[in-house]
C-alpha cells in the first residue's frame, strides 16, 4: 500500500488543486505572498525552482507540522520567460509569439517537511499551430489567459491549437505530479511505500 502524506498546497491554482484531487492526494491550500519577480540574469530553470522554494517556506511558518508543496509554472521561447500576461493585448503578444513554435514549460517544485526541502524541475516540449490573428483573439478572449503563464491553458481552448507535446502533460496544465511524488518517495523520505 503506498501512504501518500497529507500535505499543505502552497498554491491558489486551481488546475494544480484539480490534479492533487484527481490522483486522490489529500491537502488543504494556503496560498504564499511573495514577490514573483525575475532577478537580474536569472536563468528560467532557476527562476522556478527558486519561487518554488519561497512559495513553500512562506506557507511552511503557518503550518510547522506539516509537509509543504509549492510548484512555479513558467513558459520559456527564445531564453525568455512568458510569465503571466497584465491585460489581453500582452496576452495576444505572448500567443503570436508562440503561433507555429515550440516552447518549454518550466515547472519548479518544492516538497518541505521539518526545514528539509526537496527541489526538483520539470521540463516540457509544447508545439502551438500557426495562428490566425481571428484565433489568437478568440484564445485570448475566451481562454481566460491572465491567470496562466504563456496566456494559455493546454487543458482548455488552447487544446485546439496545440500539435504537439514532449514529456509531461501534466507539467503543462500547472503541477507534474509524477514528480511531486518522486520528491517525496525518494528526496524527502515522509512517505512509506
Amino acid at each position: 500500500m503506498v501512504d501518500l502524506p497529507r500535505m499543505v498546497l502552497a498554491s491558489g491554482s486551481p488546475r494544480r488543486a484539480e490534479i492533487m484531487n484527481s490522483v486522490g492526494w489529500e491537502f488543504t491550500q494556503d496560498v504564499p505572498d511573495i514577490d514573483e519577480s525575475e532577478l537580474l540574469g536569472e536563468e528560467p530553470d532557476i527562476y522556478v525552482q527558486r519561487l518554488a522554494r519561497a512559495k513553500a517556506e512562506a506557507v511552511a511558518a503557518r503550518h510547522s507540522d506539516s509537509t509543504i508543496l509549492a510548484a512555479d509554472t513558467t513558459v520559456v521561447i527564445d531564453a525568455r520567460i512568458l510569465g503571466k500576461p497584465v491585460d489581453l493585448e500582452d496576452a495576444k503578444r505572448m500567443l503570436r509569439l508562440l503561433s507555429g513554435r515550440w516552447h518549454e514549460v518550466l515547472t519548479g517544485v518544492a516538497v518541505l517537511k521539518d526545514g528539509h526541502a526537496a527541489v526538483g524541475l520539470q521540463r516540457t516540449k509544447v508545439k502551438f499551430a500557426e495562428m490566425s490573428d481571428k484565433e489568437v483573439t478568440f484564445l485570448a478572449e475566451r481562454g481566460d489567459p491572465l491567470d496562466k503563464a504563456g496566456a494559455y491553458a493546454v487543458q482548455a481552448q488552447a487544446a485546439l491549437f496545440i500539435e504537439g507535446i514532449e514529456g509531461d502533460y501534466w507539467n503543462v496544465v500547472g503541477l507534474p505530479i509524477s514528480l511531486v511524488y518522486r520528491l517525496i518517495m525518494t528526496e524527502s523520505g515522509v512517505a512509506n511505500v
